[in-house]
């Protein structure tokens, strides 16, 4: 069954006759015929009898006609979405962003894309490093913001956006406020509110240990909301992405001997072809000037 016969079908019931429809489809009369007997033997019965010098369908016309305006109907919504997609116009693009890493920045990226490109229509979804990486390889996003603290593995490719150091959030008027940069040594015996999704948290306690320095948490949680609200409570400090603080009343040190910092990388499954919007996408996520973000306190 083609498109091409439903389209005539359709054209004949409208005007009830073969040669009105002929012209209507720009085609002559014997193959427009022979295409509408094609159909009605591959359907199994006549779709049309005549009532005078009109033609009219048949019980069997009538109840199939509805399925063959739809699938006319979804063919051609199917060539709009694939008009729409080369063209950018509401074009899709599903977007993988590591829970860890901060929304400003990359909110900020979006924003200035989607006043350039409005076409293409952004779905952002939050997961761990390993989750976004089976949901690109599967194919559920099409590209994943991550951070580089983790090897990737040969399937994915990756282009490093910003470098993104660590630093130390403390409340106001915390004492370690009055240092303008702070040591791993000077945080020795404050209390601690540990930041469990870190991925540079093993790092950084193994530092601790080398160094005798002692980190006493007084609390833990994995929600980030919840640790810059336990560090506002003054319940101690915390090691902190620069770039992820969403709370403008905390305080923030760069931390220094050693430096901690981090890269967010761009991935991708290596040799999977991007769609338009994807290629769009990577071509201005590279270009964007990953400014530093504007000082704090």
């Amino acid at each position: 069954m083609e498109l091409q016969q439903i389209r005539y079908f359709l054209a004949v019931q409208r005007h009830g006759s073969f040669s009105r429809a002929a012209d209507e489809c720009d085609v002559s009369q014997p193959a427009l015929t022979l295409a509408v007997k094609k159909l009605e033997g591959e359907i199994g019965g006549e779709l049309f009898h005549r009532e005078g010098k009109r033609l009219v369908l048949t019980a069997l016309g009538r109840l199939v006609q509805p399925a063959l305006e739809q699938a006319v109907s979804g063919a051609q919504s199917a060539r709009n979405i694939a008009e729409n997609f080369h063209l950018l116009r509401q074009a899709p693009l599903r977007l993988g962003l590591q829970s860890t890493i901060g929304p400003m920045r990359v909110a900020s990226f979006l924003s200035a894309f989607h006043r350039r490109q409005p076409g293409v229509e952004i779905a952002v979804e939050d997961g761990s490093f390993s989750a976004l990486l089976e949901r690109l390889e599967t194919g559920a996003v099409d590209i994943a913001l991550l951070s580089g603290t983790q090897g990737l593995p040969d399937a994915f490719r990756s282009d490093k956006l910003y470098a993104e150091p660590y630093v130390v959030v403390i409340p106001p008027g915390h004492p370690l406020g009055r240092l303008p940069t702070i040591r791993l040594a000077d945080v020795n015996g404050e209390p601690y509110v540990d930041r469990l999704s870190c991925e540079m948290r093993e790092a950084v306690m193994a530092l601790s240990r080398e160094s005798g320095v002692n980190l006493y948490a007084t609390f833990r949680s994995e929600r980030e909301d919840w640790v810059e609200a336990m560090v506002l409570a003054g319940l101690g400090f915390a090691f902190m992405p620069a770039y992820s603080i969403r709370s403008r009343d905390l305080h923030q040190r760069p931390l220094v001997d050693p430096a901690v910092q981090r890269d967010v990388l761009a991935v991708d499954v290596r040799g999977r072809a991007r769609s338009p919007a994807g290629r769009l996408f990577m071509e201005e996520i590279k270009a964007h000037a990953w400014e530093a973000a504007p000082a704090r306190h």
